[in-house]
């Protein structure tokens, strides 16, 4: 490459970096053609992030995916799925606080609940998955009788906070990865199939 075209290139390249407009890691992730749907998740190490993705793949595509710290505008949907990595039985404190400051703009467009959990390794019962999600999720959204699953997670070392890391190595918890592809995108055909009843 000669002097004018790394000039030339480098140009273009500004130019389209200087066009303005809010960029997102996820904004062009994947279709989205009607942006309908919408996927809000809160996450600690990136499971729930991978299972949101996965829910909108099983719909086709067409829900964008944000993580809650991006604090999307409900507006522009309608039809919402929240989901969260549980820890300490809880979703975050940054869901938490999105879901309570948009209560009034989002119970009318929920469609669906998610949560993600190491649960020890072990299966979830119904019993839990009615603890983490119509006892608490579902609650804190003030709706009721919505399509739910709660996904098994995993742990990533490499991701989590120091405190996590030290508090789950010092009973001998080793990494896993129970997230399922298959019963995520499912989740996402079977919300896709409710509506479009």
């Amino acid at each position: 490459m000669n002097k004018r075209q790394f000039l030339s290139s480098s140009l273009a390249g500004l130019g389209l970096l200087s066009t303005g407009g809010k960029i997102t890691a996820l904004e062009y992730y994947p279709l989205a053609a009607n942006k309908k749907w919408a996927i809000v998740y809160g996450t600690w190490c990136g499971s729930t992030r991978d299972a949101a993705l996965w829910i909108s793949e099983g719909m086709g595509g067409i829900a964008q995916v944000f993580d809650v710290r991006e604090t999307p505008d409900p507006a522009p949907y309608e039809n919402i799925v929240i989901g969260g990595a549980i820890r300490g039985g809880q979703v975050s404190e940054e869901l938490q606080k999105y879901i309570a400051e948009n209560k009034s703009k989002l119970k009318a467009k929920l469609r669906g609940l998610f949560v993600v959990c190491g649960n020890m390794m072990k299966p979830v019962t119904a019993e839990q998955k009615a603890e983490m999600i119509d006892r608490r999720l579902a609650k804190q959204c003030d709706v009721k009788d919505l399509p739910s699953q709660a996904f098994l997670g995993r742990i990533t070392y490499s991701l989590m906070d120091e405190a996590s890391r030290e508090t789950l190595q010092s009973f001998k918890m080793p990494e896993y990865d129970n997230l399922k592809r298959p019963e995520c995108m499912a989740f996402g055909k079977d919300l896709l199939a409710a509506v479009n009843k």
